[in-house]
């Protein structure tokens, strides 16, 4: 039981030290950008991201116009 233990935990760590070895190696290694939104070729098509698109609509437009309150509200005043 304990020899199939550390088997394991050493294929593990012999895993993680082969797929970590460009990021070690490189200089200023860093992981790769898997998002969407980080592919040229996908910004190029048009793609993006849906977290992207919902954080950007979400967001507070500082140009948009105040709406004036409802007509029916104004006319049941008056």
């Amino acid at each position: 039981m304990l020899k199939t233990i550390l088997i394991t935990l050493l294929i593990v760590a012999i895993s993680m030290a082969l797929l970590s070895v460009k990021i070690l190696v490189k200089k200023n290694g860093r992981f790769p950008n898997t998002h969407v939104g980080g592919s040229k070729a996908m910004r190029e098509r048009g793609i993006g991201c849906a977290q992207s698109q919902d954080r950007e609509a979400r967001h507070a437009n500082p140009r948009a116009i105040a709406e004036r309150k409802d007509f029916s509200e104004q006319n049941d005043n008056g």
